[in-house]
């Protein structure tokens, strides 16, 4: 019994260390970003353009529209999706007319998955 005990708890020592290490790991590499996109990006589903694409590039984060007519974007993940996301916020959907975005790095915060905020 004692060395089944020990295996047992062996294994549980080496995921739980591969856990925290991916964790570790992932909260070292992953960054956040603020960008504010604008031009005529409301009433023609920006929102849902950006919820897809970040769920798509695995980011979490929200959407949301500003009483100026912007569209704010607040996401944080890999490095890589985060730039491929501002490709597409500078494409924007097909009736959509982005005049420009600006991005500002953000400050992490505790998010699970990717919302459209009122």
């Amino acid at each position: 019994m004692p060395v089944i005990r020990a295996t047992i708890f062996c294994l549980y020592q080496k995921t739980h260390t591969d856990i925290r290490a991916t964790m570790t790991l992932m909260a070292t590499t992953a960054t956040a970003r603020r960008y504010l996109v604008r031009g005529r990006v409301q009433g023609v589903g920006f929102r849902y353009f950006v919820q897809r694409e970040a769920i798509r590039l695995g980011l979490a984060g929200w959407v949301r529209n500003l009483d100026d007519g912007r569209v704010e974007v607040h996401a944080q993940g890999a490095p890589a999706a985060l730039g491929d996301l501002s490709g597409a916020l500078h494409r924007g959907p097909r009736f959509s007319d982005v005049r420009g975005v600006e991005e500002k790095e953000a400050s992490m915060l505790q998010y699970e998955g990717f919302r459209i905020t009122p």
